[in-house]
């Protein structure tokens, strides 16, 4: 492991098994996140995010869900290795996730203080008055007045909902924080809030992030490298201006392609047409050819793998197996 990374995921295979069907959630994928640094996970409902991101805590449900392949190196330490206490004390310390919707992250029958307070006396042993003391603290960081301390989550907004979860996946300033589409179920305004304190809050504890969405403007705002996913895998990744100024994988292409432009309020929409592969089948070529507007015969019959194209750009697609095609795409890269 790179000794700037705080995580590598390596190969990583996750299948969901029932009695009459095996979903393959994720199909070899890897990255790397260096401390300090904002990788932004993105692609379609169903791309294999959030199994991602449960995947890096090990908490994959099982039964159905299964890590099948793969390591993850967090902090040094192989994940998939470790014994049940052994990540009760990493999660929450080391790793913090937040969760897609605040609505059901907060137990109802427990004050915000009590919740954010628990985590604090789980990993750093002191007593219930110094941990609500830094439960206070927290709120105030995330900006909202301590004295709100006592009150429940029903007395909240969707946003300030939002503020509290944050505040108790940083209570014990991990030093990785996941961000599960955080800011979905928020108005315009209160994204906008949101994301700024989180991106104060990086700056502030030097943390490494994770965030997963689908929303392209979040991930320029937010992120320095991105990872584009499509059914499990990564077919894109590199630097943010890598990937929106000289965008390679017709997938990419696509979400781009389906973005209002608001320089032109008469311009059509171009979305990806078709759905996504069945997961529950192994693709033999690449699981993105039907719905691709480039797609050879071949691309149906070999599956693509990463190809570096530039020292921090790479795409996994086999249109740069062939100069001529990639020249044809009209994507020649400078």
């Amino acid at each position: 492991m790179a000794d700037n990374n705080i995580l590598e995921v390596k190969d990583l295979a996750v299948v969901f098994e029932t009695d009459e069907e095996t979903v393959y959630a994720v199909n070899g994928l890897s990255f790397s996140l260096e401390r300090g640094r904002t990788i932004g996970l993105v692609g379609e409902t169903g791309a294999g995010k959030t199994t991602t991101a449960l995947s890096i805590l090990n908490l994959v449900p099982n039964p159905p869900g299964r890590i099948s392949a793969g390591e993850i190196i967090l902090d040094g330490k192989n994940i998939l290795k470790m014994s049940e206490r052994e990540l009760e004390d990493i999660r929450g310390r080391v790793v913090s996730m937040i969760f897609q919707d605040p609505m059901t992250s907060l137990n109802p029958v427990m004050t915000v203080g009590d919740q954010i307070a628990e985590s604090i006396q789980l990993h750093e042993k002191v007593s219930k008055k110094e941990a609500l003391n830094r439960a206070g603290d927290m709120l105030e960081i995330v900006g909202i007045p301590r004295t709100r301390l006592n009150e429940y989550p029903h007395q909240f907004s969707g946003g300030m909902k939002q503020r509290v979860v944050i505040a108790i996946a940083l209570a014990c300033n991990p030093r990785l924080l996941i961000a599960d589409e955080p800011t979905t179920a928020l108005d315009v305004t209160i994204q906008a809030q949101v994301l700024d304190t989180m991106k104060d809050l990086r700056q502030k504890y030097d943390m490494a992030m994770i965030m997963i969405t689908h929303d392209l403007g979040i991930v320029a705002e937010i992120c320095d490298t991105v990872a584009v996913i499509y059914a499990g895998r990564i077919v894109e990744m590199g630097t943010l201006e890598d990937v929106y100024e000289r965008t390679l994988h017709p997938y990419t292409e696509g979400l781009f392609n389906s973005l209002p432009n608001i320089n032109d309020r008469q311009d059509m929409l171009k979305p990806i047409r078709g759905m996504m592969v069945d997961p529950t089948v192994i693709q033999k070529g690449c699981p993105f050819a039907p719905r691709c507007d480039y797609a050879r015969p071949e691309c149906e019959k070999r599956m693509p793998v990463m190809k570096q194209v530039s020292g921090t750009h790479s795409v996994a697609c086999l249109a740069y197996d062939d100069p001529a095609f990639h020249i044809q795409r009209g994507q020649r890269y400078e």
